[in-house]
């Protein structure tokens, strides 16, 4: 092993070379950013509105109703846009721990790790299967080493080999540390260049670049352009300012042509007469009175509405194990049917340890483990394949230096593990060691046969048994069926000194040495979590690279699988036959397919296709830079908190603690979600449309408008803005989980609510204009201002009780439960209350209102309560249903 830099030569070469971190991208500015959140369709219908009312406030003089929309233009992209920028800045930080991902380097003589940025011109850089390369280098060592160059050449894979194999071969450096491209590939052979991926094999290198003197340095990012994606929410909700901009003009058009021949016939005198002045202003005055039509059909607080909720999303996400990149992903979330999700790490704890060990040739064993390993102890940190670390913490348990045995047995040559041929070998002086999978180990084996009568020897603590070598295959079985992953060793004796590669690599004429049984055990929040995701109607697929039977085993435990053995055949499945069936087939299997083992890369990635492609919405789980594919076809990917910088920069939400219970929880979030948006879509709605019909009803009976401007933009916008805040901040419920995924093809509003939004708000204008026309006709005199003082009151304290119907939309509880976890909620109850009590006492003649006395307000409180009480009942009806 070379000494690679000492901790002061490390400081000179920063010092010389400066920081191994790329000079980030030009950001959009902060305007450009905000210009942006005018492009959202209720927004544009507002800018419309406020285009009109601006001309018709000119010819009039009365700005009133323009400021107010401006206001609430305002409101909704400053809201909007303080949010994102507050994402952008957490995202920097996300993108920051980037360069902090930990490389594998020699340090003073010893493999350690650092973090990338501190990866300096003349370190010595370790790199293997997921790796992504931390800096550009020559290579001095290599083993059956693949690279994806694709962000720079397009080539997604590319042999690199070192043929000189002499680290202090200076061949193709210059100087400056650039590269010489004069060569056959469009890179050397023996070059490594940041950002490319190690697709297998493993390899040491010489840097001879940091950051923005790397190639990748040198032009642009192509991995780090930006994609536009719709989400369904998106989509849902164009569909709705659509439906509103058509129904509302509709209703606008109606009312003016209703209203104004309604005004000829009670009134033909200036039309008989001949009278334009008086017809004009008529109809100027009718027309203002159809464009504040429209402003009300528009819910303002809408864009405020969904971007409070995502962005409250995202933070509460965060305190339960979710890192959500994408704000759109947590939405999306509530859609997911379908969970295709790793073992190691996700389901288990990742906690590997030795727990069995069968032995067959007891003889060089203990440097199969060593020797046949890229792995290290260190204090402060193992480094290395979990698998490979329980190893050499089984040997130093046993008094072994794996150090020392390394020392002594150099290596010549390695042919790298990969998922494709499960195994993994090295080669000293005298033995080639390999290790693998044991189905594919044994068929290499000489000493195991199905007619042998070797002895073997169980090694379980200081115990010894006895052990025919011909029960290999069902030591194995059994080990595998209570939920361990197994390994083979075997040896093979060697004479010629040629370096070991997968070209001259023999696959025969082995001695097995044992059978290493390595336990897992299962998170035990997974089962509880599976469940939930189940009774949710989320089919939980598991995609593992383990052998047939621990993949059936963990599957029984986590509860995928039933625990009576009783398996369905379609629903278990190997990565080999699943490569054999045609798209067909599979197409057809992938519905009923619960676990697949020893799977592939492009496994996993084919099953996401196919499972889309059947009209599911897939969330996918990977660690490794070959998941990268899978995780960025999935609706969904969801990369794991201690995995590749690949994988998470492929991903939507990063699962910080590796847990496949924050992935329930995240469905839990995402459904909660858009249940939030669907309550404040009904709350608001029938605000305008009762608003609406109220303002058509009063101008057909010929009444002074019962809402004024004023009135109004306090009810569509103060008033809606504050129950977007409320609703937006509503906890999420364990209830959601009892229901049945949505499909991203259905309305936002559902049959079920877009009937109780028409029939309350057609409730709410038949109890208003009957008090309408009570006062109308109770007095000679008409309706005073005091009777629409009492009357707008009416009108507010009818919503705010409604509010609380709105809480409670789709379930049965009371709309008391959990009101103490309901803290926002309260404030803004209070709020629009307080609101509405300086309005009336205090807004004279900017609102059209006269001070009410305590007695009518309780009057009005207590009588408008009955919204609440009636739907207090109904929902009692339903439990006891």
């Amino acid at each position: 092993m070379m000494k690679g830099l000492t901790t002061e030569q490390a400081l000179q070469s920063r010092a010389l070379h400066g920081q191994n971190v790329l000079t980030p991208q030009r950001r959009k500015s902060l305007w450009a950013l905000y210009v942006e959140k005018y492009k959202d369709p209720i927004i544009q219908i507002l800018l419309v509105a406020a285009a009109i009312s601006l001309a018709l406030s000119m010819a009039s003089g009365d700005f009133v109703e323009i400021i107010g929309i401006l206001a609430a233009i305002l409101l909704a992209t400053t809201v909007g846009f303080v949010f994102e920028v507050d994402a952008q800045k957490k995202f920097d930080i996300l993108s920051a721990l980037g360069e902090e991902q930990a490389v594998k380097v020699v340090r003073d003589g010893e493999v350690t790790e650092i973090m990338r940025k501190d990866v300096v011109v003349g370190d010595v850089v370790i790199v293997e299967t997921g790796d992504e390369i931390p800096a550009d280098g020559r290579l001095v060592e290599s083993s059956e080493l693949m690279v994806d160059e694709s962000t720079l050449t397009g080539e997604p894979m590319t042999e690199k080999r070192n043929d000189n194999d002499n680290e202090n071969d200076n061949g193709n450096d210059n100087e400056n540390g650039d590269v010489d491209v004069n060569s056959e590939g469009a890179y050397p052979a023996d070059w490594l260049l940041r950002s490319s991926l190690v697709l297998s094999g493993r390899g040491v290198m010489r840097v001879t670049a940091v950051g923005d003197m790397t190639e990748i340095g040198k032009v642009a990012r192509h991995s780090a352009e930006a994609v536009s994606i719709e989400t369904p929410l998106n989509r849902q909700l164009n569909r709705l300012a659509t439906l509103i901009s058509k129904v509302g003009s509709a209703i606008a058009v109606t009312a003016f042509l209703t209203i104004l021949i309604h005004d000829i016939v009670s009134n033909p005198a200036p039309w008989r007469d001949g009278d334009w002045l008086m017809m004009a202003n008529t109809v100027l005055k009718y027309f203002m009175m159809a464009v504040t039509l429209i402003v009300m059909a528009v819910p303002e607080g809408l864009p405020m509405a969904v971007t409070l909720s995502l962005a409250l999303n995202m933070k509460r996400m965060l305190a339960t194990g979710n890192l959500v990149r994408t704000l759109q992903a947590s939405e999306t979330m509530g859609a997911v049917n379908v969970i295709c999700t790793d073992k190691t790490g996700t389901l288990t704890q990742n906690k590997m340890t030795v727990s069995e060990v069968i032995v067959f040739d007891g003889d060089g064993i203990a440097e199969a483990m060593s020797v046949n390993s890229t792995a290290e102890l260190n204090r402060d940190k193992n480094i290395g394949n979990p698998t490979e670390v329980a190893m050499l913490r089984w040997l130093e348990k046993n008094g072994i230096d794996y150090k020392e045995l390394r020392r002594d047995n150099p290596t010549y040559g390695q042919v790298a593990f990969s998922t494709e041929k499960k195994y993994m070998a090295t080669a000293t002086r005298d033995f080639i060691f390999v290790k693998g999978a044991p189905e594919i180990v044994l068929t290499m084996c000489e000493n195991v046969t199905d007619n042998d009568n070797h002895n073997g020897v169980l090694l379980r603590g200081d115990q010894r048994s006895p052990f025919e070598a011909k029960a290999a295959r069902e030591s194995i079985r059994s080990l595998s069926e209570r939920g361990m992953r197994t390994l083979a060793l075997c040896r093979k004796n060697r004479s010629v000194a040629e370096r070991l590669t997968e070209a001259n690599l023999p696959h025969d004429g082995y001695t097995l040495q044992a059978i290493v049984a390595i336990s897992d055990p299962v998170r035990e929040d997974v089962p509880g979590a599976v469940e939930e995701c189940r009774d949710a109607g989320i089919e939980v697929k598991m995609v593992t690279g383990d052998n047939a039977a621990t993949a059936a085993e963990i599957a029984r435990q986590i509860g995928i699988l039933p625990k009576d053995g009783k398996v369905d055949a379609d629903a278990v499945i190997t990565g080999k036959e699943w490569g054999g069936l045609s798209d067909v087939e599979a197409l057809e299997r992938a519905g009923r397919l619960v676990v697949m083992s020893r799977a592939r890369p492009h496994d996993k990635q084919r099953l996401v296709d196919l499972l889309r492609q059947r009209g599911n919405v897939v969330a996918v789980t990977g660690d490794g830079t070959n998941d990268a594919p899978a995780l960025h076809h999935a609706h969904v990917g969801l990369s794991l908190g201690s995995g590749t910088s690949v994988a998470k920069s492929a991903s939507d939400i990063t699962l910080l603690d590796d847990s496949f219970g924050s992935i329930s929880k995240a469905v839990m979030w995402g459904r909660s979600l858009y249940k939030n948006i669907q309550r404040f879509l009904f709350f608001q709605l029938v605000v305008n449309l009762s608003a609406l019909l109220l303002v058509v009803g009063g101008s057909i009976i010929g009444t002074e408008m019962p809402l004024t401007v004023t009135q109004i933009l306090w009810v569509n916008l103060i008033m809606d803005t504050f129950a977007a805040l409320a609703l937006a901040s509503l906890p999420p419920s364990h209830e959601v989980m009892r229901e049945k995924p949505r499909q991203t093809s259905d309305f936002i509003i559902t049959r079920l609510i877009g009937k109780r939004i028409v029939v309350t708000a057609l409730i709410f204008f038949v109890v208003m204009f009957a008090m309408l026309i009570y006062c109308e006709r109770r007095g000679s005199a008409g309706v005073d201002v005091h009777e629409l003082t009492i009357f707008f009151t009416t009108f507010v304290m009818l919503q705010l009780w409604n509010l609380f119907n709105a809480k409670s939309l789709g379930s049965t509880h009371s709309a008391f439960h959990n009101i103490g976890r309901s803290g926002g909620m309260l404030l803004v109850l209070l709020l629009i209350v307080a609101g509405q009590v300086m309005i009336v006492s205090f807004g004279g003649r900017i609102f059209r209102t006269v001070p009410l006395t305590f007695g009518e307000w309780l009057t009005i409180m207590a009588a408008t309560s009955a919204v609440l009480w009636i739907g207090e009942i109904e929902r009692l009806w339903k439990r006891k249903r």
